[in-house]
């Protein structure tokens, strides 16, 4: 009986969590005469859409880059070296966590602009190749890592980017799968950011194609905002499905330390 409970409890779940995405593919089908896929052609050959994309993929890789070797390298010198006013410094880090990203809109805005760097990849990168949470992350399960590999390793005259990136970074893949999805995820979806930070239709990631490209004269166009939105979360969706096992052996890594 707690097992039927259990069952019922989780399909409602689901169910509501899979509404939203079940409506957004319905409102994207539907046209005055029925069910088609009118909307995904029309959005599509609508501006750049394949641009939004090239974009968004280059600045999701490149972030993505600078996040796993920047962080990884700031995490594991925040847990392994013993450093003058290093605990003051990882408190300063954490607080950065704390402030929101809002805050430093116009100052970042101000400081792209003073170096010619509006309206370019580097502005919608730049910015953001270190991000504080994933050091906090990276620095915490490297705590938990026995140091008898590194300490090996040096013995045998291995020097500390190679203890680093042939020794540590192997043992490093469950919390850097955490880091990747964190950060895909928030660089996928920015608006924000990459809103102000552009100027040009080619320079647009897709929330800033979408958000531009659905507006009516007088409403929003929800038929091909949808469609939109399903075309932008397809290639998470996919990432999600071919990685599955990772990222849930990722998110699980530290119950058992």
């Amino acid at each position: 009986m707690t097992r039927v409970i259990r069952m019922v409890f989780l399909a409602l779940l689901v169910a509501v969590m899979a509404y939203p995405l079940a409506w957004m593919i319905a409102i994207s089908l539907k046209t005055a005469d029925g069910l088609s896929l009118r909307y995904y052609g029309e959005v599509w050959q609508a501006g750049p859409f394949y641009r939004y994309f090239v974009n968004s993929f280059v600045v999701a890789a490149v972030v993505l880059v600078g996040n796993i070797v920047c962080c990884t390298m700031a995490g594991y010198a925040f847990a392994r070296y013993r450093i003058r006013g290093g605990k003051l410094l990882f408190l300063l880090v954490l607080s950065t966590i704390m402030l929101p990203k809002q805050v430093i809109l116009v100052p970042l805005y101000i400081l792209m602009q003073k170096m010619g760097l509006i309206d370019t990849y580097w502005a919608l990168t730049l910015p953001f190749l270190v991000d504080p949470f994933n050091i906090f992350l990276i620095r915490q399960y490297v705590s938990t890592l026995p140091v008898d590999c590194e300490e090996a390793a040096r013995i045998d005259g291995a020097g500390e980017f190679t203890v680093l990136f042939r020794v540590v970074f192997p043992m490093l893949k469950p919390v850097l799968a955490v880091v990747a999805i964190h950060t895909c995820l928030t660089n996928w979806n920015s608006f924000l950011f990459p809103f102000i930070l552009t100027h040009s239709a080619d320079m647009r990631t897709l929330p800033v194609g979408l958000a531009m490209l659905s507006q009516g004269a007088h409403s929003i166009d929800w038929g091909h905002l949808m469609a939109g939105a399903v075309i932008s979360a397809l290639p998470v969706v996919i990432a999600f499905l071919v990685f599955q096992r990772r990222i849930i052996g990722g998110l699980t890594a530290g119950i058992s330390k």
